[in-house]
């Protein structure tokens, strides 16, 4: 049987990955969140688009694993303050979830999605995300 093409139909694959990582927030009044402290951070990477690759991926899913292994690695158990790519900003939920789009676009190199969605959750209920064309 043949595939058949859907040129309208967008599909779409989410990887889940979870790691605990630190940070204190650095506005005015932070109250209790100006401490350090730890999240369980769920991150929710969703791929979207329209077109399947030769072997009927959207994405492959062990490429995407070993983006998110390269940025759990990165993050695990360190303050986020501490990072350089958080320079002086404010480490937030939002901050947080636009540089892990970064890392994972740029870990990925060319591939058949055409959007990328990136929730954050830093417990059970409050999340954050980014969304963002991929090149």
């Amino acid at each position: 049987m043949t595939p058949t093409t859907h040129t309208d139909a967008t599909r779409a694959l989410t990887v889940r990955r979870e790691f605990i990582a630190q940070h204190y927030l650095t506005v005015p009044n932070p109250g209790p969140e100006g401490e350090v402290h730890s999240h369980r951070f769920t991150v929710d990477v969703t791929f979207a688009g329209g077109e399947l690759d030769e072997h009927g991926y959207l994405v492959d899913i062990d490429a995407v694993d070993a983006v998110l292994d390269d940025i759990e690695a990165r993050y695990q158990d360190t303050l986020l303050n501490d990072h350089a790519e958080f320079g002086d900003a404010n480490p937030s939920l939002e901050r947080f979830a636009e540089l892990i789009g970064d890392r994972i676009a740029d870990g990925l190199g060319a591939a058949a999605p055409t959007r990328l969605t990136v929730r954050l959750w830093e417990d059970d209920l409050a999340w954050a995300s980014h969304e963002r064309a991929l090149e």
